[in-house]
């Protein structure tokens, strides 16, 4: 499967301003890179491999020579002995078990290819002439125990698949992206830059995107950046994100995954410039991208309930050394505005509930908005009820549990077969069960949602209600009330 000319060119153009690889590679591998420095330092005794016949002589007698040749030499060695290069290469680390060899080998291995993208092709080669994989053997070691050297090698990986004209073949390639995914999941992973860099690599090819949808990455991306990480990791997944962002398809359903939350919380707690740039690009994106206006729009309706206009207001007030900040909130702000204005209660609350963030906003507590839209709650298979149902289920705010509750009250109160869709959907035997929850409020909502679905007479229940919201009786006085006579 090959890379066009076409699809490189496509490319460049639809991500720009990339950071240099040399450079950027350097800063966001630190740990990686102090090491390989000492790696450097500690030359392997090649002899004693050879006579102990570990090596053939054919391997001994070019690692020897290109191990302490100039750079020159070794591009020579390298240009007009490509098959022997990458055989001695692949043969030591085949034959060789002592890890400290292995990481001077890896090394080596990733100085030659940082030199010289082009040389990945001596390691495609050599392969196709043992009809393996290119990275069969590198994958391997990926197997291993030893930090640098299973990190060092995801490097190489990375290189041979992004600068290789071929891309990795399908099994490959979802082994590699399931590893990087499962290591940004490691507590205290100290190689967490370098593991983070590979994928920054990675994503910036179209095929490879979509091969990690497959493996679940975005929720993990998110999952990571909910968590407690540094601004350098935060910079580096966002990144990840943007660059997903720039396939259609893919911006069409990044925010199922409640990207935009996860990224307006971002914007509102980093004091970083960069992580500042490139949240504020990734979510002009997903309003430029998706294929349909309507998604765009959907997207609008998310940041607004995200609050992202407030964070805009904020950022206005500061001072950027990066104009390209000042622009992508002047055309947010913008955007979001014009979104604010076409915005009806039943998109604001739809876009709510799909976020899993509710709050005592102004529609749930409307009754004409109940009225008016109990009914649309059955749209697309009952999806917002069983948004709502599901949040019962799996949601710890008492915040949520607690709207979430009164709003399929509401909605069995404006729907005649309300109750019969609920119990269906199993959400009647949830509500019960947070009658004993132990926050005051959520079991407050929660037994004026069971009434409603257990009462007949909604005439005297509407007066119940009336009296209790004008204050007449408090809470608990309340509850006993619609207890004793619903």
């Amino acid at each position: 499967m090959s890379k066009s000319n076409v699809n490189n060119v496509n490319m460049k153009e639809m991500i720009p301003n990339l950071p240099d690889d040399k450079t950027d590679m350097i800063a966001a591998t630190s740990v990686l890179q102090q090491q390989a420095t000492e790696v450097r330092n500690q030359r392997p005794n090649w002899n004693t491999y050879q006579q102990s016949q570990m090596i053939s002589k054919e391997d001994y007698d070019f690692i020897t020579v290109f191990d302490t040749a100039s750079s020159a030499k070794r591009a020579e060695m390298l240009n007009e002995r490509r098959g022997h290069a990458a055989k001695t290469f692949l043969n030591l680390l085949e034959h060789i078990s002592k890890d400290s060899t292995i990481q001077y080998i890896l090394v080596l291995i990733d100085d030659i290819l940082q030199e010289d993208r082009s040389r990945v092709e001596i390691f495609k080669e050599y392969s196709q002439t043992k009809r393996e994989p290119v990275c069969s053997q590198f994958l391997n070691l990926l197997n291993g125990s030893d930090g640098f050297i299973i990190n060092m090698t995801a490097k190489i990986i990375a290189k041979i698949a992004c600068w290789s004209v071929d891309l990795l073949n399908p099994s490959d390639l979802n082994f590699y992206l399931t590893w990087l995914k499962d290591q940004l999941k490691l507590a205290n992973n100290d190689y967490m830059q370098s593991v983070a860099r590979c994928l920054q690599m990675m994503l910036r090819i179209d095929e490879y995107r979509i091969a990690f949808i497959n493996v679940d990455g975005i929720r993990t991306l998110l999952s990571v950046l909910s968590g407690r990480v540094n601004f350098q990791i935060q910079y580096q997944l966002i990144f990840c994100l943007w660059v997903l962002t720039f396939n259609p398809k893919l911006a069409d359903r990044m925010n199922k995954f409640n990207v935009i939350p996860t990224l307006a919380d971002i914007l509102s707690d980093s004091v970083k410039e960069k992580v500042h740039r490139y949240s504020l690009t990734t979510i002009q994106n997903l309003i430029e991208k998706p294929t349909e206006p309507a998604l765009a729009k959907e997207n609008c309706i998310a940041m607004v309930q995200s609050k992202v206009l407030k964070q805009l207001s904020i950022l206005e007030q500061r001072k950027f050394d990066d104009e390209d900040i000042v622009e992508d909130v002047q055309f947010l702000n913008e955007k979001l505005q014009a979104s604010v204005q076409d915005l009806s209660s039943f998109d604001e609350y739809k876009t709510e509930v799909k976020s899993g963030r509710l709050e005592w906003s102004p529609v749930h507590r409307s009754a004409q908005f109940w009225r008016e839209n109990a009914p649309r709650l059955h749209e697309k298979n009952y999806e917002l009820l069983k948004s709502l149902i599901h949040l019962l289920e799996t949601s710890r705010d008492p915040l949520v549990l607690s709207v979430a509750s009164y709003d399929i009250g509401e909605y069995v109160r404006h729907c005649p077969r309300g109750k019969h869709v609920i119990e269906q959907l199993g959400g009647k035997q949830l509500v019960m069960q947070l009658l004993s929850h132990e926050d005051p409020n959520v079991r407050y909502e929660a037994l004026l949602a069971v009434q409603k679905l257990m009462v007949h007479n909604w005439e005297y229940l509407g007066k119940q209600l009336e009296k209790e919201q004008t204050g007449g009786q408090n809470k608990s006085n309340s509850s006993a009330t619609l207890t004793g006579k619903a």
